[in-house]
């Protein structure tokens, strides 16, 4: 089985993530959206909604599972058996960053890759920070979310 963990805060859930993940189902028989507890990060939402946030999406999509893991990545992708770490990237500074991490990752544990995808150009400027502060100041941020996510905010 080709398992891949997808690593992230999703705090909240955008459409960038979901056009990373839809297009990553081809390659994967399994994907483990994992939604990392970061104690450096203070997020807006709480993991268990994020959490939902991606079963609702992905509700008829079994190989789409959501998780909450804390610790390094690489030994929740060896308690899952997942092989790859996927990582989508926006802009170029991404890339730099992103391939930082697999290289540590790569160090770690040579037997699981980092596979990057990029993102459909429209999804470029949407990234979760600005989303934030979007919902923070009270503006429209429903052009970046997914309708699981504007219903449930709008709650």
């Amino acid at each position: 089985m080709r398992i891949c963990l997808f690593p992230g805060t999703f705090d909240p859930v955008t459409l960038g993530h979901i056009d990373i993940i839809n297009r990553a189902l081809p390659l994967f028989d399994e994907i483990y959206v994992g939604i990392g507890i970061n104690s450096a990060k203070s997020p807006m939402f709480s993991p268990e909604q994020r959490m939902e946030w991606f079963k609702e999406i992905y509700r008829d999509e079994p190989r789409v599972k959501s998780v909450v893991y804390d610790g390094l990545t690489i030994n929740y992708c060896k308690k899952i058996g997942a092989r790859f770490i996927l990582r989508g990237i926006r802009y170029v500074s991404d890339f730099e960053y992103e391939k930082t991490i697999a290289d540590a990752n790569r160090t770690l544990d040579k037997n699981i890759e980092t596979i990057f995808l990029t993102g459909e150009p429209k999804y470029t400027s949407v990234a979760s920070t600005i989303v934030r502060d979007i919902l923070k100041n009270g503006g429209d941020a429903s052009p970046f979310l997914p309708e699981a996510v504007i219903q449930s905010i709008r709650k």
